[in-house]
């Protein structure tokens, strides 16, 4: 069996087994491996330079719109936990405690950093007295530690990397204007940079974020139907500020206390790129984010080699310049097929081949490795056809995953139809709530899924709960979820 054939063959097909392709493509392309500790995972440079381009992007937007980044504390006192409790209940499965350092118990306990409301609240106590401090608008990137009992890279480790937002406000209504600002730059960044179409929505009482007063999220379908929540907004009202005594004098000169809201994506994003537009060539990354945007493969015998090198050079020079991500693989020890087969497996973009003819017509070969399309394009302009095609490429992943969303989203009217259905068919389903936790609590125990949020624009508003069938107060979106 030729390389080329054993190159693809390693990777588990999607309809086999969907949980083994994607550990199979995220460990044959080099992303991420297994640490010696259980649940964590080592970032190899592509897949960290992934993470790099989401930060970057992310950054840019967050500091667009006021916000500054600062960094805080790994450790959090045991005694910041308790002064919320329903916080603390939230995350104290998951808590990994510090107990004894430099030799000796400590007198408490420390928790490692789950997430940061309880030490950003203690800090910004000390930092606001007067509505002229506010707003504070801070945006932390960190690592979180959470001890999940089961795993999945990217997707849910015991360690990961994500941003948290915090911040303070003086109103009721400044605090819910930025809640929902950042989900806002969520949905546009997922969707404009990612092409990963999201649901936003409002998450159910059940499934609010502990200690907040109402909690919005993405949510984006994978190919095996399951839903990632892509990305959070909290807000937070005086909840975390009554526990650590945020006052401030107000323009009345009364004591009032701050309203504060928080907000997360993290490196689940990357799982989700790739759970959305992978297939069984491998990975299928997003331009905007990946890596490599371009490899360059040099074709043609050995005798022509040294000319075609050096034109591929030139033309590396050019893209390069112009600010393209590009890579020239010109090893003359792997053929031009074992090539292809690995970029495409990689996910890169876009393959241009250049040979000896193409050298004489002036021309190079482009490849798009999402619709497989083969465009002979002017080296002259090739600059400009290659940011076109990147474009085109983006909005391409983007349509598929949307038509892809629309075919798995399916309408029910009773619990037993929704049953039925997801013992045939993966998906989003679309259901009318009472607003009953009884009712939600059923679907979960008798389907396996959750609610995953309450879309603010549902293509169709139900009447009926689909498990009483008393009058529905929303139409909530349920899947079966990562």
């Amino acid at each position: 069996m030729s390389k080329e054939k054993q190159f693809v063959t390693e990777i588990t097909p999607q309809g086999e087994d969907f949980s083994r392709w994607y550990i199979d493509v995220i460990k044959k392309a080099e992303l991420m491996d297994y640490s010696p500790v259980r649940g964590c995972i080592v970032f190899r440079p592509d897949g960290y330079e992934i993470w790099e381009h989401i930060k970057e992007e992310l950054d840019r937007r967050f500091k667009e719109t006021g916000h500054r980044n600062a960094y805080f504390p790994l450790f959090i006192p045991e005694s910041f936990f308790q002064k919320e409790k329903e916080h603390v209940e939230g995350f104290n499965p998951e808590l990994p405690w510090v107990t004894e350092a430099g030799g000796e118990l400590l007198e408490e306990r420390l928790a490692i950093r789950p997430t940061s409301e309880t030490m950003i609240g203690h800090m910004y106590s000390k930092w606001i007295h007067s509505y002229r401090d506010l707003p504070v608008l801070i945006n932390q990137w960190a690592n979180v530690v959470r001890w999940e009992k089961r795993t999945l890279p990217f997707l849910r480790t015991s360690e990961f990397l994500w941003q948290e937002g915090h911040t303070a406000h003086e109103t009721e209504s400044e605090a819910r204007e930025e809640t929902m600002r950042m989900l806002e730059t969520y949905r546009s960044f997922v969707e404009d940079y990612l092409a990963i179409p999201v649901i936003s929505g409002e998450k159910t009482p059940s499934e609010r974020f502990a200690g907040a007063v109402d909690t919005y999220s993405i949510e984006a379908m994978m190919k095996d139907g399951r839903a990632v929540q892509a990305g959070t907004s909290h807000y937070l009202g005086n909840k975390f500020a009554v526990a650590f005594d945020i006052k401030f004098l107000d323009r009345d000169n009364q004591q009032q206390f701050a309203h504060t809201t928080s907000w997360g994506v993290s490196t689940r994003l990357i799982g989700s790129l790739i759970m959305v537009h992978g297939d069984d060539r491998g990975l299928v990354l997003p331009p905007k984010v990946a890596p490599t945007q371009v490899i360059m493969i040099p074709i043609g015998p050995p005798k022509t080699r040294d000319a075609v090198i050096a034109r591929v050079d030139e033309l590396y020079c050019q893209l390069k310049g112009a600010g393209v991500r590009v890579r020239v693989d010109d090893r003359s020890d792997m053929s031009p097929g074992w090539k292809f087969n690995e970029y495409e497996m990689r996910g890169v973009p876009i393959r241009l081949e250049l040979g000896p003819r193409d050298m004489d017509n002036g021309v190079c070969v482009l490849v798009s490795r999402v619709s497989g399309e083969k465009r002979i394009v002017a080296q002259a302009d090739l600059v400009s056809e290659i940011s076109r095609m990147l474009e085109e490429v983006h909005h391409e992943m983007y349509e598929k995953a949307k038509s892809f969303r629309a075919d798995n989203t399916h309408a029910v009217d009773t619990l037993d139809e929704m049953k039925a259905l997801l013992e045939q068919k993966r998906g989003f389903v679309t259901a009318g709530w009472c607003g009953s936790a009884a009712c939600e609590k059923q679907v979960k125990e008798e389907t396996g899924a959750t609610s995953r949020n309450i879309p603010f624009d549902p293509a169709e508003r139900k009447a009926n709960c689909l498990c009483c069938g008393e009058k529905a107060e929303h139409t909530v979106v349920f899947a079966r979820a990562y």
